[in-house]
């Protein structure tokens, strides 16, 4: 096979794969799949990087998590705009792909979803707990939630293999590189903050300050609908019509 074909072979496997495996197992299936998939969100890891930032602050935790989550935008959201690739739903026949999920806007290569989930697959289990175990469970739960992408339609097979090969990168670059910075620009600004800092457990703030449990609600709920608008939107604008 000549390099030039390369391209075109994977393509043509990226296509054959995800016609095999799109709806794979049916109604039920899907369903834990749909679950299962949430953890690869952006979700869910912004909203504990609000929770170890405004209600128990570990700076520790803080920093490593959000270096893999600042690490995703420097390596995804570049690779995306680079590569444009479309999504398979957008590329394929009409009524080939079965869309298991609300159709994703963003580009198709590579899987933001498996990057998330192996990056902080492997923060937790092997630079967290340090367990071989935990580590091996954790991978088992970056293969489920890749393959969900492709079994919901949404994303190619090279997209989830890449964006998982990604996310092992990203996390060594984020705890020998980001993350040290984070804490240092974290250590910097704590010597500017004029009250006592409560480390590892809940801030006194929430109850002695009624002004700032309100800031936090606010800082969740506009976390929640980040994530949820354009999903009230479609459902309105199915309701207005």
């Amino acid at each position: 096979m000549e390099l030039k074909d390369f391209p075109k072979k994977v393509d043509t496997w990226d296509q054959k794969i995800i016609l095999k495996y799109n709806n794979f197992g049916g109604k039920s299936v899907t369903f834990i799949f749909k679950c299962l998939s949430f953890f690869g969100r952006e979700t869910l890891w912004i909203s504990l990087i609000a929770f170890f930032l405004f209600i128990w602050y570990d700076p520790f935790l803080l920093t490593n998590i959000s270096a893999i989550f600042l690490t995703g935008l420097l390596f995804i959201a570049v690779f995306k705009k680079i590569f444009n690739r479309q999504r398979p739903f957008e590329k394929l026949e009409e009524g080939k792909i079965i869309v298991l999920e609300r159709k994703p806007r963003s580009r198709s290569f590579p899987s933001w979803h498996s990057f998330n989930i192996m990056a902080y697959g492997l923060l937790f289990g092997v630079y967290f707990l340090k367990s071989p175990f935990m580590t091996f469970l954790m991978l088992i739960l970056a293969a489920l939630v890749s393959f969900s992408r492709i079994q919901l339609g949404v994303h190619y097979p090279t997209d989830v293999i890449i964006g998982s090969l990604l996310g092992i990168i990203g996390f060594l670059f984020s705890i020998y590189l980001m993350s040290p910075l984070l804490q240092i620009i974290v250590t910097y600004f704590e010597q500017f903050v004029v009250y006592e800092i409560d480390y590892h457990k809940i801030n006194s703030m929430l109850n002695e300050h009624f002004w700032y449990l309100i800031i936090c609600i606010l800082i969740f709920l506009i976390i929640f609908l980040s994530a949820t608008y354009k999903i009230i939107i479609d459902n309105f604008k199915r309701w207005k019509n």
